[in-house]
């Protein structure tokens, strides 16, 4: 235990990075584009068979630092003749770091993970 207090302790995952998480959910930039990418991604893994709308703004997003953030937001989900409401959790990465010439391309960024719409 006393070499894992060491490495914790250590600077050995310190990231160099202008992009600083928040423990409070913010809005800038970087997290409306992360919020539609996040969408992108959605409509397209979810494909044709359903009618997607999504809102303006998202209900919460958090920058977890090095341009990583999470998107807490609603989607209307039509199937079958039937609407629901869902919740979705999106984690996605902006790979281009502090160079946001890139960012409106969806090719720049990554989603590393997805929940709530598991069963739809």
């Amino acid at each position: 235990m006393p070499l894992i207090y060491k490495v914790i302790q250590s600077d050995l995952f310190l990231v160099e990075t202008k992009d600083q998480g928040s423990a409070s959910p913010v809005s800038n930039s970087l997290t409306d584009l992360a919020f539609t990418h996040c969408n992108s991604y959605i409509k397209s893994e979810l494909g044709s068979d359903v009618t997607i709308n999504f809102p303006e703004k998202p209900i919460n997003a958090w920058s977890l630092g090095d341009y990583q953030y999470v998107i807490n937001a609603e989607i209307d989900v039509t199937s079958d003749s039937s609407t629901t409401t869902r919740k979705y959790v999106c984690r996605i990465n902006y790979n281009n770091k502090d160079n946001e010439e890139g960012a409106l391309d969806s090719a720049n960024w990554s989603v590393y993970g997805l929940s709530g719409l598991d069963d739809i």
